[in-house]
């Protein structure tokens, strides 16, 4: 405890030197807990669990929502599969379809099918009668409201389509939280699509280890007619149809670890400039009593409190710029909401100290070695 009460000493009585190498680290670890959160809620949005039951039904060959068209009468049939436990047709209309970080998207469903199909909307401003009353209303989600500085009453237009927020919502899935829910039919005159046309169809199977069973079954339904269909379970739908955002994304990974090296470097050096600067003092420990293990620690622990200073406010700041931006990346119709996660926090932080102690090893090392009497002697 007392080598780490001087180690905090030795850092503050070099502020200016300290204070430089902290903001490197954190413009670092800023860009490390940038990439890591990026690739967190990829996971979460591509990873399927044990409790995942839910298919896609989309046009075979089809991939932006503007070219899948699917009769609204599939329904019926669809509901009779055995293992489908529901089915909910979806009209969808978005601003673009390529990657993008401003995507829109409008989800048309049946009124009076949303809350028994999806119970965990929780409507947290207005209401879903205000929404089922009126024609034009949409229920928002909640990174949707925040990303566009919308509120309850407002008039949204986008894409032609031009609607009433009635609520707010938000959702354990993140997709929820992205979109706009408005009335079928409304969408699908707005879209100028047509009655009857829908872009997909959601179907919740029984349970996760029928989804495959189920999917072929629909597939095989619709194979000879004129609008055959491709079914895959919802994650695997995105991983699929998401493929550039997903590259994109995959690529960031390289910017993390040019940050990790970045930083290892940064405090490698600030950490061994401090032990050639300070060789007199050092000798002087040494002549009182400090072993060389004493002086190899006191090394580490300054070298591992710059990681960590730097760390923390790198980590945490983009903690916080991501709460408050809510970035959302787009492509194909899907959304992709970039969250930042405890997870992400805890991780940052430990890599943070593993760097911090890394990067202090030989210079801590070479501290330890030099002679007494040759560092006495320099001037």
């Amino acid at each position: 405890m007392n080598l780490l009460i001087l180690a905090l000493k030795n850092i503050t009585r070099h502020r200016l030197r300290s204070l430089l190498t902290i903001l490197g680290v954190t413009a670092g670890m800023f860009l490390y807990a940038a990439v890591e959160t990026m690739q967190h809620s990829l996971a979460t949005a591509t990873k399927q669990g044990a409790d995942d039951t839910t298919l896609v039904v989309y046009r075979e060959n089809r991939f932006c929502p503007s070219t899948s068209r699917l009769p609204e009468h599939y329904l019926p049939t669809l509901q009779k599969i055995p293992g489908v436990r529901e089915a909910i047709p979806l009209q969808i209309v978005v601003n673009n379809c390529g990657a993008s970080l401003d995507v829109i998207a409008f989800r048309g469903v049946p009124p009076e099918q949303l809350d028994t199909y999806n119970p965990e909307l929780e409507v947290f401003a207005g209401s879903f009668e205000e929404w089922s009353k009126r024609s034009d209303g949409a229920l928002i989600g909640e990174n949707f409201a925040n990303r566009r500085g919308l509120k309850v009453g407002d008039k949204f237009e986008a894409v032609g389509v031009t609607t009433y927020i009635s609520g707010i919502i938000r959702s354990d899935s993140p997709q929820d939280n992205n979109v706009a829910y408005v009335h079928l039919p409304f969408l699908q005159q707005a879209s100028k699509v047509g009655l009857g046309i829908v872009t997909q169809f959601n179907v919740k199977v029984d349970s996760a280890d029928q989804l495959e069973s189920v999917a072929a079954k629909i597939d095989e339904t619709f194979r000879s007619d004129s609008q055959p269909t491709n079914t895959r379970p919802e994650k695997a739908f995105f991983a699929e149809t998401a493929r550039e955002m997903i590259e994109l994304i995959g690529f960031t990974r390289w910017l993390g670890l040019g940050a990790v090296a970045a930083v290892l470097g940064l405090v490698a050096n600030a950490v061994l400039l401090v032990v050639r600067g300070r060789v007199q003092e050092t000798a002087v420990l040494q002549t009182l009593g400090f072993s060389r293990f004493d002086i190899s620690l006191l090394v580490t622990f300054e070298g591992i409190l710059l990681g960590l200073a730097g760390g923390a406010l790198g980590v945490f700041s983009a903690f916080g710029f991501f709460r408050w931006k809510s970035f959302t990346l787009g492509n194909e119709g899907l959304t992709l909401a970039v969250i930042p996660d405890a997870a992400v926090l805890l991780n940052g932080m430990l890599v943070s100290l593993l760097l911090g102690l890394f990067a202090s090893l030989y210079p801590a090392w070479k501290a330890s070695r030099q002679p007494i009497v040759t560092s006495l002697r320099t001037a």
